[in-house]
């Protein structure tokens, strides 16, 4: 029986996806992706982030760079690869990555729109507000 490679993942960019063109016109995109978790230690809620690197390649970083920003919520999903490198003083370094397969942006319906939105009253009024993850929108190619 062979193995499963598979991570899913649900969290807020950390920062704008880095695009790169490599040689042969191929496009990869990366950031770094916060998940939370949040716990009760001694009767204090206690927070933990856990920092990820994504890694998007070809059309899917194309799309990535068009519609994702820093503090997006996205459901990401794929698989871990870990890769080795050579540092500036030639010491050998490893990183562990997500290689996304696919990801789906998530938020209310208003994180779309372009007019400005009252920091008045932010409470959703009902769950319509809210996006499907699986509605597409005509303006998305995914």
């Amino acid at each position: 029986m062979s193995g499963i490679n598979k991570v899913i993942l649900v969290g807020h960019l950390g920062k704008d996806p880095e695009v790169r063109h490599l040689e042969g016109g191929v496009t990869v995109a990366s950031f770094p992706l916060a998940t939370s978790e949040t716990y009760n230690k001694d009767g204090k809620r206690v927070e933990q982030t856990e920092w990820h690197n994504i890694v998007l390649w070809r059309g899917l970083a194309e799309v990535a760079s068009k519609y994702l920003q820093k503090g997006k919520l996205v459901y990401i999903e794929g698989k871990l690869r870990t890769r080795s490198f050579e540092d500036r003083e030639k010491i050998k370094k490893y990183v562990t990555e997500v290689v996304a397969e696919n990801f789906t942006i998530l938020g209310r319906k208003s994180d779309f729109e372009h007019t400005p939105v009252s920091t008045e009253n932010t409470t959703p009024k009902s769950e319509t507000e809210y996006l499907d993850p699986t509605e597409v929108s005509g303006d998305l190619p995914f």
